[in-house]
């Protein structure tokens, strides 16, 4: 029985509708009673693991799952040892650089020589400054970010940017964009080379609905 792995919060309704399209009801997990973690779909074909996003390529490169669908964001900042096949097109958002809006920096190259940027992505900040050959202190934040140049503790933030609405309620602008980031299907490596399970034959299916639906 072939094993997904299935990302809590934003893009699981999404995920869910997609693999339920191809005959794969996962469901139960939107059931706010439904306190497990794994379940098979009702024709027993398969069975999907709810875990965090972050998580979601841990388990497919270790193999407990054959599939997964995850942030590009994620992929970008673990860079995990997994076959990244599609783009799914949906969970659209935007990783970037964001100021107070009485700051007078208006580009990340204008932000000071070794300032502090807060981030919960630090790879992709580091990666995005030193691109930059602009060297700054990346301070790692995992939970509101937003707090770091509103307390003085950063000059600027490196963030998931969806609506722009926490942005904006906490008096911050975006002033640079580093990528943008939708929902990506991940296959185990070694299983899609193989095709266990018939993986390429799932891989097909989850493509042709997303064709379908952009």
């Amino acid at each position: 029985m072939i094993t997904i792995a299935l990302p809590k919060g934003a893009l699981l309704s999404d995920s869910i509708n997609l693999f339920k399209s191809v005959g794969l009801d996962f469901s139960a997990f939107l059931d706010d009673r439904n306190r497990q973690l794994q379940i098979a779909d009702p024709t027993n074909t398969a069975k999907a693991i709810l875990v965090r996003a972050q998580d979601v390529p841990v388990y497919v490169e270790y193999g407990q799952a054959q599939l997964g669908i995850v942030g590009y964001d994620v992929l970008l900042e673990k860079s995990p040892k997994v076959a990244n096949l599609a783009d799914l097109k949906f969970g659209y958002c935007r990783m970037s650089v964001a100021v107070p809006e009485a700051s007078s920096y208006k580009r990340s190259l204008e932000l000071p020589p070794h300032g502090r940027v807060a981030s919960k992505f630090v790879h992709c900040a580091k990666e995005y400054f030193r691109k930059l050959n602009l060297p700054v202190e990346i301070i790692p934040l995992y939970g509101s970010v937003e707090l770091a140049p509103i307390t003085g503790m950063s000059e600027a933030i490196v963030d998931l940017v969806s609506t722009g609405r926490t942005l904006r309620e906490n008096g911050l602008i975006e002033i640079d964009v580093l990528f943008e980031s939708t929902a990506r299907l991940i296959a185990h490596p070694l299983s899609y080379r193989l095709s266990l399970y018939n993986l390429h034959d799932w891989v097909e299916k989850l493509c042709q609905q997303t064709l379908q639906r952009t």
